[in-house]
């Protein structure tokens, strides 16, 4: 799977749980860029994103994270 489609997927996800058709990620957004995305939301987002790619996210991982790049790397490396 492409970085592109993770990304185009991982958008999808914002679009639903955040009730956001406007939201458009690029690999170097972060929550301070999106309406909306805050700690609560943070975990809704993550069980999705789980949910739709079938992997589990340490808490570890959850907490490296600087930017959508760096979750789509994650995602990557758990769907590869």
């Amino acid at each position: 799977m492409e970085k592109s489609e993770v990304l185009e997927k991982v958008n999808e996800v914002f679009i639903d749980i955040l009730d956001n058709e406007d939201i458009v990620l690029t690999y170097e957004t972060t929550a301070n860029d999106v309406d909306d995305w805050d700690s609560l939301n943070h975990i809704q987002l993550v069980v999705a994103i789980e949910k739709k790619f079938k992997i589990r996210f340490t808490s570890q991982e959850i907490q490296s994270w600087k930017n959508v790049g760096e979750m789509l790397d994650c995602i990557l490396t758990k769907v590869a």
